[in-house]
């Protein structure tokens, strides 16, 4: 072998450069056997290329003959041990200048080893530098063979310790968040489509770890789609926000039923679960609600380290459920405004001279945040001789048709209301208990139908009646109506309206003594 970094060539014509502090792919491009240099005939490009190839390397290689004398040093091996190519090119050995004398044995031996053996040998020991300092570096050396097949020389690409320690930590942290970790890890690409995703991941996405890459999040996702891309694509532009984002979607591929039947029928449903008159409870918007999650999401931008400015590669987006506590957290905010609104409806009733007034006042506080009209409609006394069986009922105080607005009291004049037979406030009464009803959101025709027949004001699509008891008697019904932009009743709903109920029922009550 010749002394000259390019005489001899210890690698491959062909390298790929490969990533700082991984020797095993720098040494893999220097693995062909030491061809002798033709300095005028063809091989010269070739050498000089293969020397360019040597020298860009992101690993430091060393090349040694067969008599352990030093024949190629790359520009990393300088920049690690400050030693250049003209100095080690040509020295026996590394005892002395790169290796203490103590070490040059043990190092020597070991490379003497890797000569006339199969494969690479992974060795760690310490190399000086120029300036007498002691650089821990970790080795992969392989035999080089000559044009006869027999040992001719061994490479030896090698990197700092903790270089190499950084990149399998680093390694190491992406298996573990791609296999282990308890949160959810999803790899979106520049094009916002799915790269990875980690095993809790694949189950919040209802879908599978092979199936997910190359798809974009609608196919996963279907409200909050748009936010999710959004945030994304923030973050691709101007990086990962200071604080962790909680984004509200709904999979697409969630079971729609979740044992309920489908929004097409409407319904009434007593608190108490007794079978009623009807088709069924329309449940398909308390399906679709119970299937949005609250996610809690965390962005990071990743971009390559192998390009001179940082080129984004997609982003990595890890995030939580937290629904449960996100559900919890709202309810207890719920629960003190309303305890709030009730007890600043009694304090404004008790300046009201008129008891009817004052039962008004507790309906305008109830409204805010939960309906958007609001009815008191009172039991009509039978005319003589007639049966007190069919119930009759007046109106006593209404919303504003037109808007939602406050809920002043009406004089009855004595006509009761043209209500059908089955209407949930004469069930309500009926059974002195609460009744919900709702219709289809989607269908508005037949929605708008729906509200005409139960005389309840345009728009309206979801009902709560609540019935006025008062010293074992039944007064009337309060009934408290929602539009399409609101959600449906719930139980708790429910609870609330039977608390403004009973406050009703009392100045109701007050009223009807005084007659």
């Amino acid at each position: 072998m010749s002394a000259s970094p390019r005489s001899e060539p210890a690698g491959p014509a062909r390298s790929a450069r490969s990533p700082r502090g991984v020797p095993g792919q720098a040494a893999a491009a220097a693995s062909a056997s030491v061809r002798p240099e033709c300095p005028d005939g063809p091989e010269r490009p070739d050498s000089e290329l293969l020397a360019a190839l040597l020298d860009g390397m992101d690993a430091a290689l060393c090349a040694f003959d067969a008599d352990g004398t030093v024949t190629h040093w790359n520009h990393e091996a300088e920049r690690i041990l400050g030693w250049t190519a003209a100095e080690a090119v040509g020295r026996k050995g590394l005892g002395g200048w790169a290796a203490r004398p103590g070490d040059a044995r043990d190092v020597d031996a070991r490379l003497t080893e890797a000569m006339g053996a199969a494969g690479r040998r992974v060795h760690e020991f310490a190399l000086l530098t120029k300036g007498g300092g002691r650089v821990l570096v970790r080795t992969q050396s392989s035999a080089v063979a000559g044009a006869d097949g027999r040992p001719a020389g061994v490479y030896c690409a090698f990197s700092e310790v903790h270089a190499q320690v950084d990149l399998e930590r680093s390694i190491a942290l992406s298996e573990a968040l791609l296999e282990d970790a308890s949160w959810n890890v999803v790899l979106v690409d520049a094009d916002l489509r799915v790269a990875v995703v980690n095993a809790s991941a694949a189950g919040a996405l209802r879908t599978a770890r092979k199936a997910a890459p190359g798809r974009p999040l609608g196919d996963f996702l279907d409200q909050g789609v748009e936010e999710a891309e959004a945030a994304l694509q923030h973050v691709l532009a101007e990086g990962a926000p200071p604080a962790p984002t909680e984004l509200w979607v709904t999979l697409r591929d969630a079971d729609a039923a979740d044992g309920f039947e489908g929004a097409d029928s409407v319904r009434y449903e007593l608190l108490d679960d007794e079978a009623v008159r009807g088709e069924g409870v329309d449940r398909g918007e308390a399906g679709a609600a119970a299937r949005r999650r609250c996610w809690r999401s965390g962005f990071l931008r990743l971009a390559s380290p192998l390009t001179e400015e940082p080129t984004p590669l997609g982003v990595a987006w890890i995030f939580q459920d937290v629904t449960e506590a996100k559900g919890q957290e709202q309810e207890s905010a719920r629960m003190r405004f309303r305890g709030n609104q009730l007890h600043r409806a009694a304090r404004a009733a008790a300046e009201c001279e008129d008891p009817m007034e004052a039962a008004s006042v507790h309906l305008d506080f109830a409204l805010a945040g939960f309906a958007d009209h609001a009815l008191i409609d009172l039991v009509l006394d039978p005319p003589p001789g007639a049966s007190a069986d069919r119930v009759r009922l007046v109106r006593a105080a209404a919303t504003p048709v037109g808007a939602p607005g406050p809920c002043p009291p009406v004089v009855p004049g004595g006509i009761p209301l043209g209500y059908p037979e089955g209407h949930p406030a004469l069930q309500a009464v009926d059974r002195c208990g609460s009744v919900r009803a709702s219709t289809r959101r989607s269908d508005e025709p037949a929605a708008a139908q729906w509200a005409v027949a139960r005389k309840w004001p345009e728009g309206t699509v979801h009902g709560l009646c609540a019935v006025l008891r008062s010293r074992g008697r039944t007064l009337g019904v309060v009934t408290f109506l929602r539009t399409s932009s609101r959600r449906a009743f719930d139980r708790t709903d429910a609870a609330y309206a039977e608390d403004v109920a009973a406050r009703v029922a009392a100045s109701v009550d007050l009223t009807l003594s005084h007659r």
